[in-house]
């Protein structure tokens, strides 16, 4: 028997439409958040009115349900198959959603939310796991990297589409649509793309092989790295976006165009995933990594000094506006291609390493930016310097990553 990472009568859909595919699967955890954001005002007035910022825990609990979730879906993938664990991981983030969509109280939508977050630790991490057996080296970081435009393009309209249902329908609604946009994501995977993992090559969930392949994984150089880098890009990520409203709101006075401007920040940092996935097979992925990293250390410091000079009036805002789409948009520079450096070795057991790194990232990235998102004093300042901070950190942590295949 031949081992191969695709069995021969498997049929590949395109790459283009493959791209989009993955894309829309990526795109569940921006949109999962982000079209929240408007919403966040009124529940808090209708279900913690006495303390307004418990609402912004209805983020941070979809994202601790995601990073749990992560340790458990890579695994099953490798044991049962990347679509059957996709498909269940839908069910629970729809059954989450219609919970959310019916909680009476904070705490019970707490609760929901962590398991929409579960649920949607499936469409994530075993996305990738099924690049992974697809493509590897630079040509996996391609693939992400163009599929990082879908998810990159999630966060524009989220907001946006949030906005129109609660003006429609009430914020309840928005959880009706997290279950349309599952069902329309995973069905189009059922329907249209092959499973990449035959039974030939699926793995034990027996502890023993799952302790070694641990151990495999967390022991390679550019896990270790990726892990890190991605904690520390994540928690300038999970920073900025917790106080962005707040930022636009009580600092600059425009909550109501908020959406707008949120958009407008997704869509001018959009480019950046199909630049890398043209750059990367050029330049290769430790440099880009490096590069982004770096530059916005410099632009992290130059926003600091407008900011605390306070000279530029009502024009503050564009300095601000221009700072978050560089944090925006250093993602598409950075966090494809440091999965690919992470899986490039781990092909035969991509499922739990893409796990270990998801939830290991993510939770770190999620407690890193709560730290800098609770720096908010009235103005953008700490959270230049928290970010700024932080890609410093990891641009020199990238400095010791050891150099990827062609």
């Amino acid at each position: 028997m031949t081992t191969t990472k695709v069995s021969a009568p498997i049929h590949r859909i395109s790459t283009t439409e493959f791209i989009a595919l993955i894309g829309m699967m990526f795109a569940t955890i921006a949109f999962s958040i982000d079209a929240m954001l408007p919403a966040l005002p009124d529940i808090a007035a209708e279900l913690s009115p006495d303390r307004p910022t418990l609402a912004q825990l209805i983020l941070t609990s979809f994202v601790f349900g995601m990073g749990i979730g992560t340790l458990f879906t890579g695994p099953l993938s490798d044991r049962f198959g990347r679509k059957a664990v996709i498909l269940w991981g839908a069910v629970l983030y729809m059954f989450g959603a219609l919970l959310a969509y019916a909680a009476p109280t904070l705490e019970m939508m707490l609760a929901a939310r962590v398991i929409q977050g579960l649920g949607a630790a499936g469409p994530r991490v075993v996305a990738m796991a099924l690049v992974r057996d697809l493509y590897s080296g630079r040509e996996m970081a391609r693939i992400i990297s163009f599929a990082m435009l879908v998810f990159t393009i999630a966060p524009a309209v989220a907001p946006l589409i949030g906005a129109a249902i609660i003006a429609g329908f009430g914020w309840h609604s928005i959880f009706l649509a997290f279950v349309l946009f599952s069902m329309i994501s995973v069905g189009w995977l059922m329907i249209r793309q092959p499973e990449t993992l035959p039974p030939p090559l699926r793995r034990s969930l027996a502890f023993a092989p799952l302790w070694l392949a641990t151990k495999e994984a967390l022991g390679q150089r550019q896990m270790q790295l990726s892990i890190l880098v991605q904690t520390l890009i994540f928690g300038a990520l999970f920073g900025t976006i917790s106080s962005v409203q707040q930022v636009f709101d009580l600092t600059y006075d425009m909550a109501d165009s908020f959406p707008f401007w949120f958009a407008a920040i997704a869509l001018c940092s959009a480019p950046a995933a199909p630049l890398n996935g043209w750059l990367v097979i050029r330049l290769g992925m430790r440099p880009l990594i490096r590069r982004a990293l770096f530059a916005q250390v410099a632009m992290s410091a130059i926003v600091l000094v407008v900011l605390a000079s306070g000279g530029m009036g009502t024009s503050e805002v564009w300095a601000y506006f221009a700072w978050s789409v560089t944090v925006f948009a250093m993602l598409g520079f950075t966090i494809g291609n440091l999965n690919a450096l992470a899986l490039e070795p781990l092909g035969h057991i991509a499922g739990l390493a893409a796990s270990l790194m998801g939830a290991l990232a993510t939770v770190g990235g999620a407690a890193l930016g709560a730290v800098i998102g609770q720096l908010y004093n009235g103005t953008a300042v700490p959270l230049a310097i928290g970010v700024g901070i932080v890609c410093l950190v990891g641009g020199l942590v990238m400095m010791k990553m050891p150099r990827e295949g062609a």
